[in-house]
């Protein structure tokens, strides 16, 4: 049956990552991670995927905004509370390891790491927030870098489960939505952030994620273990795809980076077994991973329960030449200009019906439940004398947006379940590590160089997502 709207327990809310909000990198404990060592400024991807960077914290070279972040480690009740008055039914978090365990291999975890959480935990309860909570969202604790190389190296496995049994043992009865590793698929890039490793191969980059294949399904294990009620998701990143033209070639180009990007972790994770076309694929680019038989047993037996994306924009390929010198960039990829596309200030086209075709195209391969964990439009804002800041911009862009999720919904007969659009609150950007490009809905006094109180002030958009949360999407 197709439904009218957005179910009724529909899950609106707002999405984070720690070590782009907390701050207090070196507080109670808490160890250094990649984040703490890479860069900030607009030079910060360049840097990360050229691996010309120090592992250690170079002051006299670069600076590190994440390490302040916008203090979430000490405001954390007065944003939450913030989060309740818009009508938050969700909010997505994510665990900083480090916090957990400083060097990420420790005998015994770091109560301290453990008692902010648990706080932060019962404080979203408090307001009948469910927290979702993301495992790893690009932390990986920097000595697990210098002593084992990062994600290649399968020692990591075990760690990673000895980490995720803590905290679900800990926090499981209490938060039911969790997901294993943010935006996974950018490893196939080689992005620092999601594997840990610098100037590595492609098959390091497909061994490294193998190796996080293995310790999600282990996480999967051991959640239905602590609660059987606990519903564990993956998450990558999904970019629409457009063929320029309807060369045939051009169509089978777009094909297969279609499925080695928005396709091949989801179907591993999803549905347990390495997919044919990444076979084909290793084949021909001479790929060899270690892959032991117990380690797909494990794959196999414990799939996820939900997939979750983040969407930001679609992608065009062409094949034609003449093409090649007119592209638009994302993070972790870029294709051709689409001239039916407008773009924003950072040059990411904006798309709102490529998010409804990304919702059909992911339910009806996999038809499992689907969560939309990031959206949003990164932009200048520029607050008046006080702190007044009309951002119609970013209304207008979530709002197709979630028009067109209830088109999926209601026309398409899609399964969703939850959006949590990017950086409900002002926070560091993780490519740039800037704060002037801003996705939130809560206005944070700061500015690229530091410079600002860290006020926190209402957008207009506040109170249009309140008024989108209190009609369950009708008004936009």
């Amino acid at each position: 049956m197709v439904s009218k709207g957005f179910r009724k327990d529909f899950l609106w809310g707002g999405a984070t990552a720690a070590n782009q909000l907390e701050g207090a990198y070196n507080e109670d404990g808490k160890g250094l991670t990649i984040a703490d060592i890479s860069p900030g400024g607009k030079l910060r991807l360049p840097l990360l995927f050229s691996g010309d960077f120090p592992l250690e914290i170079d002051r006299e070279k670069y600076t590190y905004p994440n390490h302040q972040g916008v203090d979430y480690y000490h405001r954390y009740k007065e944003d939450i509370a913030l989060f309740a008055e818009m009508g938050f039914k969700t909010f997505r978090m994510s665990i900083s390891w480090a916090r957990i365990f400083p060097n990420g291999n420790d005998q015994e975890p770091n109560e301290a790491g453990l008692a902010f959480y648990d706080a932060v935990i019962d404080e979203l309860l408090k307001y009948k927030i469910e927290p979702t909570i993301t495992i790893s969202h690009y932390e990986t604790p920097l000595h697990l870098v210098k002593e084992y190389g990062g994600w290649k190296n399968k020692e990591l496995i075990g760690f990673f489960e000895k980490y995720a049994r803590t905290i679900l043992e800990r926090f499981g009865k209490k938060v039911t939505y969790w997901m294993t590793f943010n935006e996974i698929n950018t490893g196939i890039m080689g992005s620092f952030f999601s594997t840990a490793m610098r100037n590595a191969t492609e098959t390091e980059n497909y061994q490294a994620l193998h190796n996080q294949f293995v310790a999600s399904s282990l996480a999967t294990k051991i959640a239905k273990e602590v609660n059987p009620t606990i519903k564990m998701g993956c998450m990558s990143i999904y970019a629409t795809m457009y063929a320029y033209d309807s060369n045939p070639e051009t169509v089978m180009a777009m094909e297969e980076k279609n499925c080695m990007f928005n396709y091949f972790c989801n179907d591993i994770q999803v549905r347990g077994e390495y997919p044919s076309y990444a076979l084909a694929y290793f084949e021909k680019n001479k790929i060899e991973i270690e892959r032991t038989d117990e380690e797909l047993a494990i794959i196999k037996a414990y799939p996820v329960d939900y997939l979750s994306f983040s969407y930001y924009m679609s992608t065009t390929v062409s094949i034609d030449p003449k093409h090649q010198d007119d592209k638009i960039q994302g993070n972790f990829f870029d294709g051709v200009r689409n001239p039916f596309l407008t773009s924003s200030e950072w040059g990411w086209e904006i798309d709102p019906v490529g998010l409804r075709i990304a919702l059909c195209d992911l339910y009806g391969r996999y038809g499992v439940p689907l969560y939309v964990s990031e959206n949003g439009l990164g932009a200048i804002d520029t607050p008046d004398e006080q702190f007044v800041i009309q951002d119609d911009y970013r209304i207008d862009y979530l709002a197709k947006h979630i028009a067109e999720m209830k088109k999926a919904v209601v026309l398409d007969g899609v399964d969703l379940i939850a959006y949590t659009p990017w950086g409900c609150i002002d926070l560091v950007s993780a490519s740039t590590g800037e704060m002037s490009k801003r996705y939130g809905f809560i206005y944070v006094d700061l500015d690229d160089e530091g410079n600002g109180d860290m006020s926190r002030y209402k957008k207009k958009s506040f109170n249009w997502y309140k008024s989108v949360i209190a009609s369950n999407g009708e008004e936009l």
